[in-house]
Formats: C-alpha cells, structure tokens, sequence
C-alpha cells in the first residue's frame, strides 16, 4: 500500500512540475499539492 501511495503521489507532483513549466500556474500547484497529500509523507491524508 505504502509503496501505491508513492508512486502516485510522485506522479501527481511530477506532473504538476510539467504543468507549471507550460505554463498553468494554477493547475500545475493544484496537482503538486494533492500529491504531497496522498503520499504517505508526514502530510498524507490516509494516516
């Protein structure tokens, strides 16, 4: 489960990286903030 929650929340950050240098500012911090959430980091939401 852990190692779900990783992957994800890396490729949600990751994206948003990609989305902020096109250029969508706000849709590039959204998805970087949704996957600091989900990853099983000190800030996840499934804890």
């Amino acid at each position: 489960m852990w190692t779900l929650l990783w992957i994800i929340a890396v490729v949600l950050v990751v994206s948003g990286i990609v989305t902020l240098f096109r250029g969508r500012m706000l849709a590039g911090i959204a998805l970087i903030v949704v996957g600091l959430l989900v990853g099983p980091g000190g800030v996840s939401i499934f804890k």
